[in-house]
């Protein structure tokens, strides 16, 4: 497995407000998904001149917001077999996958407490 980007992901029910405010830091949305029906809600992709890089996810699921570590990698059955073997956890249940039309995902939690959402994009030709 290979990880093929990496970058900070804010999890939030007030998305507009977290957006204008990177938009202030320099920030300038560079995807922006349109949330899935069953999924977490949409997510944007934010960059500043420096290739800084964060996502930032509505979501009302949290009861606060949530900072996690959104890690895409080439292979989603290895990566996932990697952090269960370092321990890790399914946030949403034992092997529950999220995949819709263009990912594969899992929202894993460290043994420590620190979280991920890992993913495989599915491109297609």
């Amino acid at each position: 497995m290979k990880i093929t980007n990496f970058c900070p992901s804010i999890l939030t029910s007030h998305s507009e407000e977290t957006v204008s405010m990177f938009k202030d830091l320099g920030f300038e949305i560079i995807h922006n998904d349109k949330a899935e029906e069953g999924i977490v809600g949409g997510s944007i992709r934010m960059k500043d001149d420096k290739g800084n890089i964060v996502d930032v996810t509505s979501s009302d699921h949290f009861p606060q917001d949530k900072l996690i570590l959104h890690i895409n990698v080439d292979d989603f059955d290895e990566g996932y077999k990697f952090f269960m073997d370092h321990g890790f956890h399914n946030a949403l249940g034992k092997d529950v996958i999220v995949e819709a039309e263009h990912f594969k995902g899992a929202h894993l939690v460290s043994p420590s407490g620190f979280e991920i959402m890992m993913m495989k994009h599915i491109r297609k030709d």
